[in-house]
């Protein structure tokens, strides 16, 4: 099911649609250092795993500049399709960590065949959700507040189900899995915003 919204073109254009949305209240909140006007300061990003092809607009980080002299600080809003410095998509991250039954040779084929990720890269992925991301000042904080605990040694998998919307007799619907991930990538939202970036 989550391949088929990966492939989807209208869930990456919602995924741009909240973006946009949270670059623009972060403008019009100002600079957080002096309140300064901010100017955009967008970057291209060439992010990897993407299933489909879309334009240019979806390879933009929207972020912002202080228009103040002598200030001059960046502002980076959050964002649902990036996750920090990583060059593959948040979703795809999240996907392919969450695997519950592990890396197959036939699973990793698949996988590099779809969106060009080896098991080294993987790997370094699931290391983060378990060691890097635990011990992160977002994650002590949000995960005091979900009840029963989350399971931290099955990270993200134990997570993006606490998202799940619409349960069908035979899983998740292609709508509700958009909408699991949406709600699960709006969580991950503050670790992708301002000096968070440099946990990446």
């Amino acid at each position: 099911m989550y391949q088929a919204v990966l492939a989807d073109a209208n869930f990456h254009e919602q995924l741009l649609a909240f973006d946009r949305d949270l670059a623009a209240q972060c403008r019009a909140a100002g600079c957080p250092d002096c309140g300064g006007v901010l100017h955009s300061a967008s970057y291209r990003r060439k992010p990897r795993g993407r299933p489909i092809a879309l334009g240019e607009e979806h390879d933009r980080r929207f972020s912002f500049c202080c228009a103040v002299d002598g200030c001059r600080d960046r502002s980076t809003p959050p964002s649902l399709r990036f996750l920090g410095r990583r060059v593959y998509l948040a979703v795809i991250v999240t996907l392919i960590s969450a695997m519950r039954d592990g890396l197959t040779e036939r699973r990793l084929g698949k996988l590099a065949a779809a969106v060009g990720v080896d098991r080294r890269t993987v790997a370094r992925w699931r290391g983060w959700w378990l060691a890097g991301f635990t011990t992160t000042p977002f994650w002590r904080a949000a995960s005091a507040g979900l009840m029963p605990p989350v399971d931290a040694g099955r990270l993200p998998a134990a997570l993006l189900e606490r998202f799940a919307v619409g349960l069908q007799p035979t899983g998740l619907s292609r709508g509700a899995a958009g909408e699991q991930l949406i709600a699960f990538l709006s969580f991950l939202g503050p670790i992708t915003a301002g000096a968070s970036l440099q946990a990446f």
